[in-house]
């Protein structure tokens, strides 16, 4: 499955914690640093598509572990938003100066970063995210909003498109029909769960002509899971 992995280094616990709640709900692959000694060392032996920095770091600043990054040949490429709670020019031309891509303001709504997160990867060429795929070749093009078995096309409702791109991204934990409700859905809509099974129904009818019907698992008496491996 093509993933994008993106770097969050925050000091702050609670943030960390909101960004990575935040990105894997959307898709992301999330490694977690709370300074810059921590985030070295991912970068330096993990491949990153996108540093999510906060400029007030304990020891380093963000802003010098920025200029360090670009410093290194082999990690300056690597697409760097900034984020910090100084909205002064000032403060932005010496982040842009240090050759980060772009500049978050705290606080900062979920939607806009999302959106910015998104452009850099599009501008840097890093976007994997756009395209998940599992390993036995069953793929999810969000950028088309299509599905191919193989080079086959795959006809799916926008509800059963979303709830297999869930799954996709979500592989091999078991959720609850509650769980899937609010991850899917939205926490905001309110409608029976048994309505999971009728969308989970739908789902298997499409994907069983490709022979893709059984990586959505049934868990008696929990809900469901996705997996290539045998339920």
């Amino acid at each position: 499955m093509a993933e994008t992995k993106i770097l969050v280094v925050e000091d702050e616990i609670a943030v960390r914690e909101l960004l990575h709640a935040t990105l894997t709900k959307v898709g992301y692959s999330v490694c977690l640093a709370g300074n810059a000694d921590e985030a070295r060392d991912i970068v330096t032996c993990d491949e990153i598509h996108l540093l999510l920095l906060d400029w007030m770091l304990p020891g380093m600043s963000g802003l010098d572990f920025a200029k360090w990054l670009k410093r290194d040949q082999q990690l300056a490429a690597m697409p760097v938003i900034l984020l910090t709670a100084r909205d002064e020019e000032n403060f932005k031309v010496q982040g842009l100066e240090a050759g980060v891509d772009d500049y978050v303001t705290k606080p900062f709504s979920t939607r806009e970063l999302l959106a910015r997160i998104k452009a850099v990867l599009r501008r840097s060429g890093n976007d994997a995210a756009e395209i998940v795929r599992t390993h036995l070749g069953l793929e999810i093009d969000l950028s088309q909003h299509r599905v191919l078995a193989g080079n086959q096309f795959v006809p799916l409702g926008p509800t059963e498109f979303k709830l297999l791109h869930f799954f996709m991204t979500h592989q091999e934990r078991v959720y609850s029909r509650s769980q899937i409700l609010d991850m899917v859905w939205g926490r905001n809509v309110y409608i029976e769960e048994r309505t999971v099974d009728v969308h989970i129904r739908r789902l298997r009818k499409a994907l069983e002509p490709h022979g893709y019907q059984e990586l959505v698992q049934t868990v008696r008496g929990v809900g469901y899971r996705f997996s290539e491996q045998p339920g």
